[in-house]
């Protein structure tokens, strides 16, 4: 199967690499759900594309996340466990990339599917506001 086309709260399967871990010069980080939440120079190819990571881990000290409601996370085929798209920093990278991988039990599948459009705009919304502070954090990879 191919990759999907990189479109705005896409939840895909990415290795996302966290500030603290590139600070520490880390090449790499872990395999996760990740949304792709914007598509930069749409002409180019490979495109750049800005990824938000998914985590189990409740928003603490200066980060800053939105809860992925139960009924979503079951649509996509994520865990029970509580998970949050971190707003708070993000990777930036090109599409398609190495850090892509299979969701877990489905060969050749990257994507789980899409944040529905309240959700993604919510999202969106938390990022931009953080962007304008200056209060993300971008890692290139």
């Amino acid at each position: 199967m191919p990759l999907p086309r990189p479109e705005p709260g896409l939840v895909i399967r990415y290795d996302y690499l966290w500030q603290r871990e590139a600070a520490s010069a880390r090449a790499s980080g872990k395999g996760r759900p990740a949304c792709l939440v914007a598509t930069l120079d749409d002409d180019a190819d490979p495109q750049l594309v800005l990824i938000l990571p998914i985590t189990h881990s409740r928003p603490s000290g200066e980060t800053v996340a939105i809860e992925i409601p139960s009924t979503v996370a079951e649509h996509l085929g994520l865990d029970d466990a509580r998970s949050w798209v971190v707003v708070s920093e993000a990777n930036v990278d090109f599409w398609p990339n190495a850090g892509l991988a299979p969701v877990p039990g489905k060969r050749g599948v990257y994507a789980y599917g899409f944040l529905p459009p309240t959700l993604f705009a919510k999202v969106k919304d938390g990022l931009v506001k953080l962007l304008e502070k200056r209060r993300a954090k971008l890692v290139r990879r």
